[in-house]
């Protein structure tokens, strides 16, 4: 038995969350009357009142072993603790309890460009992202070449990466993170900004990497990746490990405990999930019509909506949306984004909330039950690339009321094709003879 290279006992991570009130005015009495208070106030009570300060446990109890070679999927909702877990592992922060224990070098992937310095160019950013890493000079310009390949930025080698586009951004960051050969890769959602040729190639790497014998850990919403790289998974929730468990039964209920928090095709977003950021999708539901009521089931004859009501803080440049439709296996039956219009309109949005609408045209998806992953994202803005991501927001089902086989329908799509019988027509002596279609009765 392989070696345990990972090993997580009674993890905690607790923040201090401060609440403070606002007032739209504040008068001069009002200050001085506060900071007498605060030089009066005991040492005891020196946060202030008990309802104004917080204790938030981002992570509680967590215990795990990682042997070497695995490959292990940690899903979960947004807010469940997924990303806290891998800034410990990472040692980015410490926790408040318990302890980790890492055998060997460990490269990161967490959050685009991390350790880039925005006027270097991306030939000084390698070099420079590659030793925060922990590659020597040496080792970097033995693999330089490589990581230039597969990044694809050849031509934008000694261009300061500010002018970088989010894409170009993510493929340097996980190029050089992929090439450092480390025995435990963390990589995080990050690579739900990038394009699908590009996601396919990571996907590719990872799993070069884990066939060297490595060690992987993958954070993702795509279950369809989650499925093809993993063969087990943890789910968190609320900051603690629910399950550990074979890849599939961990994806049945993920996708089971996502669904939950949708009633009736509506799907709302708590506020404190939602950070201070200049766009949130807040409520997602599925309709007929945009005016209409929200359903969650649907005929493969009518076209339907997807709505998003959302609240922007400000206008964001370059903001567009990304969409995925997955089957309750994980398999992405549909992926594509805003710019696959004749023009995305999301950069143009002001502050203000409304809603965007997605339309999904009739007999396209076949019979059966879909979930919806959501995100937003932008190169353009300062807040970018991830503006936000809701991740699974939403199930639908589909019937096919109309076709002789209905529900019982197999594949993903309800296209229905014509099939046009040719007849034989009789053709003069010495000439070939010719088909034509068939008059319909």
């Amino acid at each position: 038995m392989s070696e345990v290279v990972l090993r997580v006992e009674r993890l905690g991570k607790k923040y201090r969350i401060r609440h403070q009130r606002r007032a739209s005015y504040t008068a001069l009495r009002d200050i001085i009357a506060e900071r007498a208070r605060r030089i009066l106030r005991s040492p005891a009570n020196a946060d202030g009142d008990a309802g104004a300060v917080e204790d938030f446990w981002a992570l509680k109890d967590v215990s795990f072993e990682v042997r070497s070679g695995d490959v292990v999927g940690i899903i979960g909702r947004n807010g469940a603790g997924k990303s806290t877990l891998l800034k410990i592992l990472s040692r980015i922060t410490d926790p408040t309890e318990g302890r980790v224990e890492l055998s060997g070098r460990v490269a990161s992937l967490l959050e685009v460009g991390t350790g880039f310095h925005p006027e270097l160019t991306g030939r000084e950013n390698i070099y420079l992202n590659g030793a925060i890493l922990g590659m020597s000079r040496a080792e970097i310009a033995k693999k330089f070449d490589d990581i230039v390949a597969f990044a694809e930025v050849e031509r934008f080698l000694d261009t300061p990466v500010k002018r970088y586009s989010s894409g170009m951004y993510v493929r340097l960051a996980f190029a050089v993170a992929a090439h450092m050969e480390p025995e435990i890769l963390i990589v995080d959602e990050v690579l739900a900004v990038g394009d699908a040729e590009f996601q396919k190639k990571c996907i590719g790497r990872i799993s070069e990497v884990a066939r060297d014998g490595r060690t992987v850990l993958f954070v993702s919403h795509n279950m369809g990746a989650i499925r093809r790289l993993t063969q087990r998974c943890l789910l968190l929730d609320g900051g603690r490990v629910r399950l550990d468990a074979p890849v599939q039964e961990a994806i049945d209920a993920y996708l089971g405990q996502a669904s939950a928090g949708v009633a009736h095709g509506v799907f709302v977003r708590p506020r404190d999930a939602i950070r201070d950021q200049p766009f949130a999708a807040l409520r997602i539901s599925t309709k007929l019509e945009p005016d209409g009521d929200a359903v969650d089931r649907f005929d493969c004859d009518r076209s339907f909506c997807i709505c998003i009501d959302y609240e922007a803080r400000r206008r964001v440049p370059g903001l567009y949306g990304y969409l995925q439709l997955q089957r309750p296996d994980g398999t992405v039956v549909y992926e594509g984004d805003s710019f696959d219009g004749a023009q995305n309109l999301l950069g143009e949005l002001g502050a203000g909330s409304g809603t965007v609408v997605i339309t999904i045209p009739r007999r396209v998806l076949g019979p059966g039950t879909y979930t919806i992953y959501l995100s937003f994202a932008s190169g353009l803005d300062v807040a970018g690339p991830e503006i936000d991501i809701p991740g699974i927001v939403g199930e639908f089902a589909l019937d096919d009321s109309s076709t002789r086989r209905g529900n019982r329908r197999n594949g993903y799509l309800s296209v229905i094709l014509e099939w046009t019988p040719m007849t034989l027509r009789t053709a003069p002596s010495g000439s070939a003879a010719a088909h034509e279609p068939a008059q319909r009765q």
